[in-house]
């Protein structure tokens, strides 16, 4: 397949892209930094620095929308609430104008999402069909990015949205901020530690998006997430037994929240989510348990190399 791709440089999109190549697909993909690209998703990965390049006959037989603005990082101002919002939903919207222009449009558009697209709902169990609980940013930003996405149904495009949790992987991803402070004895709790963390495998994500990319009949939401969420105090005891440390302390929410702003919500929010729709499917997971995956992640865990 000829595929295009947004955020194939970034630490989701660059294991994809090795995957895809791997198994024989010509990939495009969208890059501030061209010049990057073939180093980090692979030789051979054709770059374009803009959509505008993107010209009306030629021809995707799928497109896959990774790009965003990491969400955990500055403060939310306003400033960096509308960088986040353009970098997901406006490049969407952008990306929905040049499929609408193809002349022969792509069979399939898997897109990105988050399982916070829930909002926060406690101990409650949140497949795809579950409604979601309104009224913080994160929430309203995962439900526009969809409701986007959606919109190139009008022009026969099948559509997959990814509802990913936290991903777990080398070399990048929400871990390696953790994993000083943890491999110093200082991990931490973050507030009562009873908020659920939905995770997944980055190698079990990649295989999921790849298992969507080649069934024409799936369509929809889909949490790509691991069978077995947690609770925040059990992560952090499972990451520090792996580490072989302690993990005594607490955060408490109320000095996250003034550190953090409204950003807090991330990790004080809660989404106990389970991949109900791929458990529907033939999909078999590679790491079921988060002890297995922070064991398979930190074992390869190597200095990474430029």
């Amino acid at each position: 397949m000829r595929i295009f791709i947004t955020g194939g440089t970034g630490f989701i999109g660059r294991s994809l892209c090795k995957a895809l190549l791997g198994a024989g697909h010509q990939l495009t993909v969208l890059s501030r930094k061209p010049e990057t690209v073939p180093g980090k998703c692979g030789i051979g990965v054709v770059a374009l620095k803009s959509l505008a390049e993107w010209t009306s006959d030629q021809h995707f037989d799928a497109v896959i929308n990774l790009a965003g603005e990491p969400i955990i990082g500055p403060r939310w101002s306003e400033q960096r609430k509308q960088i986040l919002w353009n970098s997901r939903v406006t490049l969407t919207e952008h990306l929905i104008d040049a499929i609408r222009n193809a002349n022969s449009k792509p069979t399939v558009l898997i897109s990105g999402s988050a399982v916070g697209v829930y909002g926060d709902q406690g101990n409650e169990i949140l497949d795809e069909n579950s409604p979601p609980v309104r009224g913080e940013f994160g929430q309203e930003l995962c439900e526009a990015w969809e409701r986007v996405a959606l919109s190139a149904r009008e022009y026969g495009v099948r559509v997959c949205l990814l509802r990913t949790g936290l991903v777990i992987g080398k070399n990048g991803g929400f871990l390696q901020k953790m994993l000083l402070p943890f491999k110093l004895g200082l991990g931490a709790r973050l507030g009562d530690g009873k908020q659920w963390m939905s995770w997944v495998h980055i190698n079990d994500h990649v295989a999921m998006t790849q298992y969507l990319l080649e069934s024409p009949t799936l369509d929809g939401a889909f949490n790509l997430t691991a069978p077995e969420p947690v609770r925040n105090d059990e992560f952090t005891q499972c990451l520090a037994n792996v580490l072989r440390r302690p993990a005594l302390l607490t955060v408490p929410a109320w000095l996250l929240r003034l550190g953090a702003g409204e950003m807090a919500e991330l990790m004080l929010g809660s989404q106990r989510v389970i991949p109900k729709r791929f458990q529907g499917q033939d999909f078999k997971f590679l790491y079921n348990t988060l002890e297995l995956a922070l064991q398979d992640t930190l074992a390869s865990n190597k200095p990474h190399v430029p």
